[in-house]
């Protein structure tokens, strides 16, 4: 069988399960995590014979996918912000609306250097790096609760040649010390208990519950501790950025509006969502 034929195969296989284009991109990253294929590569090569090793290879991580475990830690790695981060079941798997949010961010501060950047609920560390290596000079800190994310954190900062200044600590127990942030980042949990049954089985199967859910008595729980600690932390000219939950956009933002932030803008995602949420310090 040449490798053009095994290509049809693999996604014909993943087809019953995925939609066509997700399919297509799985079938891509598995041949380029597995030889260095780019899509490209797959039709100028697409005459060569597949050894029996890579049929195997192959056919096992399509069987790992039928059973919803996400590609990205069959592989260990995920592409965000055009780098490859090291990826466990101990830490979220970045999102493409993460990287929207580093998007804004940068775009926001673009013309600034010598920033003082907070990343709160860091996680495998993927904003605190972005932005680590996209603000020229700024100094990065990055806190998570979960000390098996934040050594996956410090490796991939090492690897990714990005200076953060990683901490475990629990954000509902930050105290502002002598340092004032230009930015505080927070991609927190915020889908709540119920919301449950409306996440896709290679999340809720695979991924930390600690770092998606929150209790449906209490959904802005993250938010209203980050806003409170951002008070006092946050320079005048500063800014906090959160991703967060649609559902939730209105009372956050009137939560946000009562805590004393007079600046709060509700951005969409590019999938038309209520994805991010912009609180501006009072001056």
């Amino acid at each position: 069988m040449n490798l053009g034929q095994f290509t049809n195969k693999t996604k014909a296989a993943l087809l019953p399960h995925f939609p066509e284009g997700e399919a297509k991109a799985l079938t891509n990253e598995i041949f380029y995590r597995l030889k260095g294929y780019s899509s490209v590569d797959l039709v100028l090569k697409a005459d060569i014979e597949v050894s029996d090793y890579l049929k195997e290879k192959v056919d096992s991580i399509v069987s790992r996918l039928l059973l919803d475990e996400p590609v990205q830690q069959i592989f260990g790695v995920a592409r965000f912000y055009g780098m490859d981060f090291k990826i466990t079941p101990d830490v979220l798997i970045p999102r493409p609306e993460t990287a929207e949010l580093v998007d804004i961010i940068v775009k926001d501060f673009s013309n600034k250097s010598d920033l003082r950047v907070l990343d709160l609920c860091t996680g495998s560390g993927a904003i605190a790096i972005a932005l680590a290596r996209n603000l020229p000079f700024s100094l990065v800190d990055a806190v998570d609760i979960s000390e098996a994310a934040v050594t996956i954190a410090c490796e991939n900062a090492k690897t990714l040649k990005a200076r953060v200044n990683f901490t475990v600590a629990d954000v509902f127990s930050l105290t502002p010390q002598h340092v004032y942030y230009d930015i505080i980042a927070c991609n927190p949990p915020y889908i709540t208990e119920s919301e449950k049954s409306e996440v896709e089985p290679n999340v809720l199967l695979y991924e930390p519950p600690t770092a998606l859910f929150v209790p449906d008595s209490d959904p802005l729980i993250f938010f209203r501790s980050v806003s409170r600690y951002a008070m006092k932390a946050l320079k005048p000219s500063g800014a906090i950025y959160f991703e967060i939950n649609p559902h939730y956009a209105a009372p956050l933002k009137k939560m946000l509006e009562d805590d004393g932030w007079n600046d709060t803008q509700i951005l969409r995602d590019s999938y038309g969502k209520q994805r991010f949420a912009i609180v501006k310090k009072l001056r």
